[in-house]
């Protein structure tokens, strides 16, 4: 094994407490130079204020190390769209696309509307808003900022931005471009930017989906922690990980006993 991804939400931590080891385990994997690469659905964030809440749990990043969907989506847009685009995503994430033009108003001509995260700012008017624009512009490209089903919030599980994007896809009949997890090309991209190969790499992360399933499609080991949104029942699923640990603080301890 020669490079891994880590998810970050349940991973990590756990809305705004760390979980117990993480800080030891990313300074192991620094200590060792090991490459590893930051993979997260959170389109509520900026590269940025991610580093830095990675630096209150004691965890030293740069926004470099950081893969995110409104960066890969950003990338998509200027291969493969041309004119404005709409964005139903948090302010503070907007300055990812900060070289386009963004229109939201209905009525508006798009190239493209990008669904992310929106939390408690989704409501019924905002969701048809985004309908009508797909609909009034028929060769408008949907884009999903990932399609996590759910997140664990702190007050509990919380609808993540797959389930506005499958609504949205089935109003309109359009196949939604996903770039974040679980795509296949999202893994990539997080391949490419190490230089890694997907034998030798290892995906560790709380969502039997997301994480684990998405990362065997493209030949990826997988690592799932009894963490975040863990639950028992996901190992009845058909899945099987290389691995499952109890937290990421057991790591460093599997990653040594199983190297070649």
């Amino acid at each position: 094994m020669s490079a891994i991804l880590f998810d970050l939400d349940g991973v990590l931590y756990e809305g705004n407490q760390a979980i117990d080891g993480a800080a030891e385990t990313i300074d192991w994997f620094n200590t060792q130079s090991i490459p590893h690469l930051f993979l997260t659905n959170t389109s509520s964030k900026p590269r940025s204020a991610l580093v830095d809440k990675l630096a209150g749990f004691g965890i030293t990043t740069s926004i470099d190390q950081f893969l995110t969907p409104p960066v890969a989506t950003a990338q998509w847009l200027k291969k493969n769209s041309d004119g404005a685009i709409a964005l139903f995503i948090p302010d503070t994430t907007q300055e990812e696309f900060s070289d386009f033009e963004v229109s939201n108003k209905s009525g508006s001509t798009v190239s493209a509307v990008v669904v992310g995260d929106l939390g408690e700012l989704w409501d019924f008017k905002t969701l048809n808003r985004a309908f009508r624009l797909l609909i009034d512009n028929p060769d408008a490209s949907l884009i999903a900022l990932g399609m996590t089903r759910y997140w664990l919030a702190e007050d509990g599980l919380q609808l993540d931005a797959g389930a506005y994007v499958s609504a949205l896809s089935y109003a309109t009949g359009k196949e939604p471009v996903v770039l974040g997890k679980p795509a296949k090309a999202f893994y990539q991209a997080a391949l490419d930017i190490l230089h890694a190969d997907n034998n030798d790499t290892v995906m560790i992360g709380d969502d039997i989906k997301s994480d684990i399933e998405a990362a065997q499609d493209v030949k990826l080991k997988t690592v799932l922690v009894r963490t975040g949104k863990y639950s028992p029942l996901d190992l009845d699923q058909g899945i099987t990980p290389d691995a499952v640990l109890d937290s990421i603080a057991d790591l460093t301890h599997w990653w040594t006993n199983n190297q070649l």
